[in-house]
Formats: C-alpha cells, sequence, structure tokens
C-alpha cells in the first residue's frame, strides 16, 4: 500500500467519501422498501430488516472505520468490493493512485 499520500488525493477522498455513503445509504433504503413492501407477515419482515441492518451497518458504505491517510488505499478497495463506489468515480485522484488500485482490483 502506498505509505506516502499525497495531500491532494487525500483531501479529494475526505470531501467524496460523505457524499459516496450518503448515495449507498440511500440505495440501501429503496432496498428496505421493497423488503417491507413484501406480501409476508410483519414479524417476517421485521426479522428480515433486522437482519439486514446488522449486516449493512458494517458495510463501508454505512461506516468506515480507522479513516486514515495511510489506510486510503484500503478504503478505496473495500469501497470498490462492496460497490459503493464504481471505478469512474477514482476520476480526479492521481493516475499513479487509480493505476495501483485497479492493478490490485484485477490481480489480488
Amino acid at each position: 500500500m502506498l505509505r506516502d499520500v499525497n495531500e491532494k488525493d487525500w483531501k479529494l477522498f475526505r470531501s467524496k467519501l460523505p457524499g459516496w455513503q450518503e448515495a449507498y445509504m440511500e440505495k440501501v433504503i429503496e432496498e428496505y422498501k421493497i423488503l417491507l413492501d413484501r406480501g409476508e407477515p410483519a414479524s417476517g419482515k421485521f426479522w428480515a430488516l433486522d437482519e439486514r441492518i446488522r449486516r449493512d451497518k458494517r458495510n463501508p458504505g454505512v461506516l468506515l472505520r480507522d479513516v486514515r491517510r495511510t489506510n486510503l488505499e484500503t478504503h478505496l478497495l473495500q469501497l470498490l468490493r462492496y460497490e459503493v463506489i464504481r471505478p469512474d468515480d477514482l476520476n480526479g485522484f492521481s493516475q499513479e493512485l487509480r493505476e495501483r488500485i485497479m492493478w490490485i482490483l484485477e490481480n489480488v
């Protein structure tokens, strides 16, 4: 992982992260609505929703733990792997960082 993250990439990440997470949570809430509209007893919907929320709370699209500059690559990889963001969302970051992230996704 990169240890020397440039200031521009770090600032860009910090500015984009809240929007990425908000958009992801909007998507998840739409999925909750579908779950709640299913034609099954209330208890089934309740427990299915409870399980889903428990799982989603650990998703980086909802909560990204230990946000530090030295973890920037890891954060971006998590967001990509959980489909919180797409590769196009890396536009604006340095070429070096984008290439490294895409290499890791394709080779690891």
